[in-house]
């Protein structure tokens, strides 16, 4: 499900600690109803370039531009309130642990809403419903696994009913069944709530499966050296880099097998 409606356009965007520059040059367009994939090796700037997009890192330079609002050119209330349009899954779920799953799906509500304790109750239920959840509503997270802490923090980014998700790194430290079902979730999501999404990965299959259209950062280059499809860079692309990157599960398995 894609559309021509642009969401956020990133123009020329520079990110930076102090004098260490982390990605330059970096332009590209999120479209209404597509999954957007921020690829790269381990120390690129993916996670850190999702920062700048949520509202966590000011950029050295550059627009990130929100339904043609400059986001870093508002005021502070003005960029609270244009980050109630996100939702955001982190690496780790970070659930806060000395609350119940449910109460965690809750607070955003609590916090930015003014719905009865009865209705955010029947919201807290349906949205842990539609990952699966429900369930779990009493349990704390430290009771639940690590896949199941994922679903409860996707819970709790759609608690608002955002139009943006922003995944970090969704299938960190799961195995292949559980990313796979996670993967599925998040197409269920996208397709039933007509989200928009930016993913940040480096697994090769939910790349491949989720994401029409993504960028390639270098930390080498440090700026994009690709942009499209994760599956047409895969096939089309010429760069020895990108190249390397998006065929290494074919290439670690044509590799010779040793025994230990």
């Amino acid at each position: 499900m894609t559309h021509d409606e642009t969401l956020i356009s990133v123009r020329d965007l520079k990110i930076a600690f102090g004098p260490k520059l982390i990605q330059q040059n970096i332009s590209f367009d999120l479209r209404r109803g597509s999954i957007f994939a921020v690829m790269g090796g381990s120390g690129c700037g993916k996670s850190t370039l999702l920062k700048s997009m949520i509202g966590l890192l000011r950029p050295a330079s550059g627009q990130i531009l929100l339904g043609g609002e400059d986001y870093w050119a508002q005021n502070e209330q003005r960029r609270t309130e244009l980050n109630h349009r996100f939702g955001v899954l982190f690496q780790s779920g970070a659930l806060w642990s000395s609350m119940t799953i449910g109460e965690n799906v809750a607070l955003p509500m609590e916090m930015f809403t003014s719905f009865s304790a009865d209705m955010i109750h029947r919201l807290v239920k349906l949205k842990l419903g539609l990952v699966g959840m429900e369930h779990a509503i009493n349990l704390m997270p430290s009771e639940i696994s690590g896949g199941m802490r994922k679903r409860a923090g996707l819970a709790r980014a759609i608690a608002l009913d955002p139009d943006i998700l922003f995944f970090d790194e969704p299938s960190a430290g799961l195995d292949p069944i559980t990313s796979a079902r996670l993967d599925e979730l998040i197409l269920t999501l996208r397709d039933g709530l007509g989200a928009t999404i930016v993913i940040v990965s480096h697994e090769l299959p939910s790349l491949f499966k989720l994401a029409d259209d993504g960028i390639f950062l270098d930390a080498q280059a440090r700026e994009p050296i690709a942009h499209g499809a994760p599956r047409a860079l895969r096939d089309h692309n010429t760069n020895p880099t990108v190249v390397s990157f998006m065929n290494r599960a074919a290439d670690l398995s044509s590799a010779p097998q040793t025994r230990g």
